[in-house]
């Protein structure tokens, strides 16, 4: 442990931590015009870049450390980088993916700056590289007649983290943030990147950093987009043993609510809040609804409920936000980390979870090319729609998990794995198991 995440771990034991505000609805504020964005080092550019935020930390240095001292003043302990949509993949829509590393770098070095202008013995202050979630998904078809299809792999979204991942901690971040993840997959990516990082930095004798990971629930149904529960969301990446895990964005904190105390439970580590300033509302000077005391107030009920560990905002929130948060929350004993007892806890789109008192785990195994011919057959001529039949069979049957494997020899193995199981990602009745993964490849 370094000793930047003992000391966090030290503050986080003895109050609740604030986290900043929105950095869009902050830079709106601004009224920045195409030309701003540009700056003079890309005044030739042939596609507009306005609204290019990530672009700001080198072209408009000053606004970016600026709102990061609005946000510190306001009684920030921790701020994020200017990163959200800072990658390669994300930067490919502005023709711009060559500069992703420099974005992250110079975004980091500007929020290390004015920590540590602020920063005091009594008061340190934090920085949290945002790794953002990315315009692609890796578990949505981007295609209604292929379900199977995607617009982007595992392995460019690893690719593309990894670049971040090295150029925020490059640049002085003292922690990394996964955040406002609507697709758990795309998250893993992220998750894999950093850990390849952080075992590269081990061997060279360098520390881990501390993890944040933080989902957004998109709708009433309690679930993020790509279908998890929060449950299930929470046992996907617990293997990343963060610092906090919690939740975003989306709904405002009133309707935040009940999913905020599911996580506050089912979760052994801290939690981390910010929503936004409510629902979005054009009219208004923030474009959300809330004013910084109705947000202050239903994060205060959060915190006397016993529900967090971090608290801020997100879109539509400002340092007046923060401010009001930080005031209406001082004093406030922090959440108290539950004791959970041991389990196998797994997921689909649903928490599956195993202990001493479950019985025996029911896995279906006639999605298998070696156990099943007629499930061989199926596969060997393309028919996928029947083979969905079986899974889902199975599913309906009592299946807990249900198990699949593709070795045979006159198969493309890889290729039928992939397939099948991006098809099933876009089957809920099937997907909310858990699957087991059964090959010699």
């Amino acid at each position: 442990m370094t000793p930047t995440e003992a000391r966090l771990r030290d503050l986080l034991e003895r109050r609740i931590l604030i986290l900043d505000g929105a950095m869009g609805t902050m830079i709106q504020r601004y009224k920045l015009d195409e030309a701003a964005f540009r700056g003079e080092r890309f005044a030739d550019l042939r596609q507009d870049v306005k609204g290019n935020n990530e672009l700001l930390s080198i072209t408009q240095p000053q606004v970016i450390r600026e709102i990061h001292e609005q946000y510190l003043a306001a009684g920030a302990d921790i701020v994020e980088t200017n990163t959200f949509g800072a990658t390669s993949i994300a930067q490919s829509d502005y023709r711009l993916a060559h500069l992703a590393r420099e974005m992250n770098l110079a975004s980091a070095r500007l929020a290390r700056e004015a920590c540590d202008a602020y920063s005091t013995p009594d008061r340190p202050r934090f920085v949290a590289g945002a790794l953002g979630p990315q315009p692609k998904t890796a578990s949505i078809s981007p295609d209604v007649n292929d379900p199977g299809a995607r617009n982007v792999t595992f392995d460019e979204l690893r690719t593309a983290y990894r670049e971040q991942t090295e150029a925020l901690i490059e640049g002085g971040a003292d922690l990394l943030l996964v955040e406002t993840i609507f697709d758990t997959l795309n998250a893993k990516a992220a998750l894999f990147a950093i850990d390849e990082v952080f075992e590269a930095r081990e061997a060279q004798g360098l520390p881990r950093l501390p993890i944040m990971i933080s989902g957004t629930v998109t709708d009433a149904s309690g679930r993020i987009l790509s279908g998890q529960t929060v449950e299930a969301f929470w046992n996907s990446v617990r293997h990343a043993r963060p610092l906090t895990i919690g939740l975003n964005c989306a709904l405002g904190a009133a309707l935040m609510r009940p999913y905020v105390e599911e996580i506050a439970l089912k979760a052994d580590t801290y939690v981390c809040v910010y929503p936004n300033a409510g629902l979005p509302n054009p009219m208004s000077d923030t474009g959300f609804d809330e004013t910084p005391e109705v947000t202050s107030s239903l994060l205060a009920e959060f915190a006397q409920a016993g529900f967090v560990n971090i608290a801020g905002g997100c879109c539509g929130t400002t340092p007046e936000h923060i401010a009001a948060i930080a005031k209406a929350i001082d004093g406030m004993a922090p959440r108290k980390l539950p004791q959970r007892p041991p389990a196998l806890r797994l997921s689909g789109l649903e928490a599956f979870n195993v202990d001493a008192g479950s019985l025996f785990v029911n896995v279906g195994e006639r999605t298998n090319v070696t156990g099943s011919k007629a499930f061989a057959r199926m596969v060997l001529a393309g028919n996928y729609d029947e083979a969905l039949a079986v899974a889902r069979q199975q599913v309906e049957n009592g299946a807990q998990v249900i198990d699949i494997n593709m070795d045979e020899a006159m198969l493309d193995s890889v290729a039928a794995m992939s397939r099948f199981l991006n098809l099933i990602a876009s089957e809920p009745d099937i997907a909310r198991v858990p699957i087991m993964i059964d090959s010699s490849k």
